[in-house]
């Protein structure tokens, strides 16, 4: 018997140092080893010691046994992996280990609290003598996770515990509710830091270029994310849900997400930590049929395998795919795209159930326009059956993110990124003492997990720096840091204020049978926050 690695996989590859006889893959060390979707366990290798399954953050390893329904392809998922890629002894490198430092001698900005962020900071809180000071513009930490992870995620959103330590280490300062770039700048904030790291993500999403595409009713998908899962910027944000059809350009993850969302009974949303105003909403929604629309064929198709077979798991809802926008052979080396190949034409060969909803994939097809006069009516498209409409009032885009400029740093307008050197922020030189990690590095790209490796890129060049005593200079205290932002008029709210507002949403879930109902203004988070 043996474990296996399902669904939920983050892959931040803290499963791989503890297993006893390597066997999990891939485990290259840097940014290689985000070739693959997620992680793999050799089913011929394991010996059952539940080592990774007590360290995965995210629950997504069972014991073969206890692999329930929904989960049992996940057993021949991992297994396909090392038919293809027999196991072979990994080569790490081993984390150098560094010594205690001198108090003062290194502190270090964080602007962002998402797991780019959090990751950093964890790789640096581990060397004694470091202190850091965390900026997040919301009054709540751990950004996309706690904002973008779909709510029927709960598992996912779990690999916040890990993050505790960092934040309640005495040496490490959150600062929550203080927007750098309006209540902080760049130059201030090394002025008090002898280093600083962004990890801000891309906040903004790519749009698609097409006429029409300003209408009412059409919306960049982060739009809707944001509204579900309560994020002040998008709590008040209005969906035409009146219609019963949704179309979704894009067929990344976030594209599932949505369709799940979208056509979920509203009983089982109601378990999850879905913003109470969505509820309500998708209560009187019409839709029942969500489009998902790719420009490339299947063997391009962005989102991962086990997203795409948890959706064929949907009660009520039947998943639909035309067999002739299908390849009818499978010429791919890789595995997960074999996958999602074979599942496709699963479930093109499934009968639709009379009275269930639908979610419709359509590939290789261009979009041409969105039509309409005042608002959007349809979605002129053109492919292999020629052009034609599909008629919906709510049209969203999911095509990727881009960063957008940082005040006081280089930007890349092609790439929507800061320009780097692995971390280390370039403007023909190095910028001094200024760092990158997570999107506004590396672009739109990679799982939770992908951040790991990112981070330690970035800090291995933080660390670099200061061994070279390019980071040595004096800096303001933490004191006149304190008296700058009350200076500023800033409420600043620390772990405490942080863990009030958590422990405030959980008492409303409990009164709801949910995890948590969430705050999804500011000031109610202030309110609950500043007490704390």
């Amino acid at each position: 018997m043996a474990y296996v690695i399902t669904q939920n996989c983050c892959k931040d590859a803290s499963c791989v140092p503890v297993c006893p006889v390597d066997c999990i893959r891939p485990a290259e060390g840097g940014l290689e080893s985000a070739s693959t979707e997620m992680l793999y366990i050799d089913p011929e290798s394991c010996i059952d010691c539940g080592a990774c399954f007590e360290e995965c953050p995210v629950g997504a390893i069972f014991y073969e046994e206890d692999l329930p329904g929904e989960l049992q392809r996940f057993k021949e998922l991992n297994a396909a992996y090392f038919e293809r890629h027999p196991l072979e002894p990994a080569s790490i490198p081993v984390a150098a280990s560094r010594a205690r430092i001198e108090p003062g001698s290194l502190r270090v900005a964080i602007v962002g609290s998402g797991p780019a962020a959090c990751y950093a900071a964890g790789e640096l809180i581990g060397v004694d003598g470091v202190e850091i000071n965390l900026f997040e513009r919301l009054p709540t930490p751990f950004g996309l996770i706690r904002a973008g992870v779909a709510p029927d995620h709960q598992h996912t959103k779990s690999v916040v515990d890990m993050f505790e330590r960092v934040f309640t280490n005495p040496r490490f300062a959150s600062h929550f509710n203080v927007e750098v770039g309006r209540t902080i700048n760049h130059d201030e904030l090394l002025a008090h830091h002898h280093a600083v790291i962004y990890a801000v993500g891309a906040a903004t999403s790519r749009r698609l270029g097409i006429e029409g595409e300003d209408l009412i009713g059409h919306h960049a998908a982060a739009e809707f994310v944001g509204w579900y899962n309560g994020h002040p910027d998008h709590a008040a944000h209005r969906f035409d849900l009146s219609g019963e059809r949704a179309v979704i350009v894009g067929n990344g993850n976030v594209a599932l997400d949505v369709a799940r969302v979208l056509l979920t009974d509203r009983t089982a949303l109601a378990a999850t930590d879905i913003a109470q105003h969505t509820l309500d909403a998708l209560a009187d929604s019409a839709i029942r049929e969500v489009v998902i629309l790719a420009r490339r064929d299947i063997g391009h198709a962005a989102f991962s395998a086990g997203e795409f077979l948890a959706l064929g798991h949907l009660d009520g809802v039947d998943v639909i795919i035309d067999s002739a926008d299908l390849p009818a052979d499978d010429e791919h080396d890789v595995v997960e795209t074999s996958f999602k190949l074979a599942i496709a034409h699963e479930y093109a060969q499934r009968s639709p159930t009379p009275g269930n909803k639908r979610v419709v994939f359509r590939f290789g097809v261009t979009p041409l326009a969105i039509l309409g006069a005042d608002r959007a009516e349809g979605l002129e498209i053109a492919g292999a059956r020629g052009t034609e409409v599909i008629e919906t009032p709510l049209i969203l885009r999911s095509i990727g993110n881009r960063g957008l400029p940082v005040s006081g740093l280089p930007y890349d307008e092609d790439s929507g990124t800061v320009p780097n050197e692995s971390g280390r922020v370039t403007d023909g030189a190095p910028v001094p003492g200024t760092y990158v990690t997570g999107w506004i590095k590396r672009g739109p790209r990679g799982v939770i997990g992908t951040n790991r490796l990112c981070a330690e890129e970035t800090v291995t060049q933080l660390w670099a720096d200061f061994e070279a005593g390019l980071l040595t200079r004096d800096i303001e205290s933490r004191e006149s840091l304190d008296t700058l932002l009350a200076g500023r008029g800033a409420e600043p709210v620390g772990w405490s204020g942080w863990r009030a507002i958590d422990a405030a949403e959980r008492d409303r879930g409990v009164q709801a049978a949910r995890p948590r109902v969430k705050f999804v203004s500011v000031e109610e988070m202030l309110s609950a926050g500043l007490r704390g």
